[in-house]
This record gives structure tokens, C-alpha cells and sequence, in this order.
């Protein structure tokens, strides 16, 4: 399977560079260099995951990620920002892209994130595995690991890879309430102070998709003064 990658960054050598190794790994890229015409692309096309550079001509990229992901269709973004600009990485997270790589970075680590990335694509697209999938029921909720699918009361629920992984961890320990610190060491892998808010806003916008009311939750629920839990009835079942 070759992959499409849409790889939206203003330095022309070094979006070359990148293009030169994604083909190395069976990936079809499309270059743009500003951000109007990428987020024309990205709009228009549909592509296995983004590359967008955080500084572009035209607009940036927080403004891209923020405008699709008001769009029904998910496409995984990698955002790569400078490496000063820590207030931008955790805006970048909180706007919904799925990972970010800070410069100057080594391809090797840039290859390796895109590769854990279009290792979720696939396993979102895969088929049921003949009743081997771990399905979780939670009231209306029905949370599929191996699809990496939520449907509420039916329907299907489209989130993103970070807001399906804090589910899920959520889902699969109900009542066990999770500080905001063991929620990044695990969920995001990092734990610095100052990203804990990125914690908060993962899971207002998961509360907004899920939650009848998000005002008063009946899934994710917060435990003042410590931090979070999952509601206890969850249960799972293997899908049959």
C-alpha cells in the first residue's frame, strides 16, 4: 500500500529532503510551500496524514490544524514547530495534531513518528479480526480498541488519535481517578510542567463529542482537587 502524505513547509530544501525519505518507505509525497495552497490541498484531497510546518507564509499552521479539524473527516497531523516555541507545541496539541516534532530534528526520528502514525491509520481502517477485538460498553458508549471506532448510541463518533488513546485508557480502568501528570506520562508520554492543560482541553472537546450534557458528564468525570476518573459500569466483551 502506498500512502500519501501532504507535506506543507516553506523551506524548500528541507520539504525535498523529507519528500526524499517518506519515498523510501512507500509514501506517495505532495509538497506545498505556503499555507493557503496546503490547506487548499489538505481540503480538497484526501491524504494519509499531514506534515505542516508550525511558521508558514500565509496562514500558519495553528490556523490550519484549527480549520480542519472542524471538519468531519480525520486526517493524523505531525506538526513541526521551532524548538523555542513551547506555548505554540502545546496550542498545536490542544488544537487537535496527533504529534510534533520540535527543529532542527533528525529524519530518522521524523521517519520513525510517521510510521508509528500510519501504524494507526491502518489499524482505524482494518477490518474486524474474526471476534478478536476488545470492545468496551459503557452505557451508550461502545469503544472498539483494534478499530479504534466509538459509536454512541449507534452512531459513530469521530475523534482524534490522542482523544481515542485518553478514552480508551480512561474506558479500560473505570474509577480509578487519574491526576493530570499520570494522564501526560501515559497517555502523551512526556510530563513537563506547563502541558498540563493540554489535559483539560483534550478533555473538554472528548466530553463535547461524547457527553449528553458535558456540563454534567456521565462518562469522564472529574474528581476536585486531584484530577479524573471514568465512570465505574464499564464493562468489555469480546466482539462475537
Amino acid at each position: 500500500m502506498t500512502y500519501r502524505i501532504l507535506v506543507i513547509e516553506d523551506n524548500v530544501d528541507m520539504a525535498e529532503l523529507v519528500a526524499m525519505h517518506l519515498r523510501d518507505i512507500d509514501v506517495e509525497p505532495v509538497l506545498c510551500h505556503d499555507g493557503d495552497s496546503g490547506l487548499a490541498r489538505a481540503e480538497a484531497e484526501k491524504f494519509d496524514l499531514l506534515i505542516l510546518d508550525l511558521m508558514l507564509p500565509g496562514k500558519d499552521g495553528i490556523e490550519i490544524c484549527q480549520r480542519l479539524r472542524k471538519q468531519s473527516n480525520y486526517t493524523p497531523i505531525l506538526m513541526l514547530t521551532a524548538k523555542s516555541s513551547e506555548l505554540d507545541r502545546v496550542l498545536g496539541l490542544e488544537l487537535g495534531a496527533d504529534d510534533y516534532l520540535t527543529k532542527p530534528f533528525s529524519i530518522r526520528e521524523l521517519i520513525a513518528r510517521v510510521k508509528a502514525i500510519l501504524r494507526r491509520v491502518d489499524a482505524m481502517s482494518a477490518p474486524a479480526d474474526n471476534g478478536n477485538d476488545e470492545i468496551l460498553h459503557v452505557g451508550e458508549l461502545e469503544i472498539d480498541s483494534d478499530r479504534r471506532k466509538v459509536l454512541l448510541a449507534g452512531k459513530e463518533i469521530i475523534l482524534t488519535a490522542k482523544e481515542f488513546d485518553l478514552l480508551w485508557y480512561f474506558a479500560k480502568n473505570p474509577g480509578r481517578v487519574f491526576s493530570r501528570l499520570q494522564l501526560l506520562d501515559t497517555v502523551w508520554g512526556y510530563g513537563h510542567d506547563g502541558y498540563e492543560h493540554t489535559v483539560n482541553s483534550h478533555i473538554n472537546r472528548l466530553r463535547a463529542k461524547i457527553e449528553q450534557d458535558p456540563s454534567q458528564p456521565q462518562y469522564v468525570l472529574t474528581v476536585w482537587g486531584v484530577g479524573y476518573k471514568f465512570a465505574d459500569q464499564a464493562r468489555n466483551r469480546a466482539a462475537g
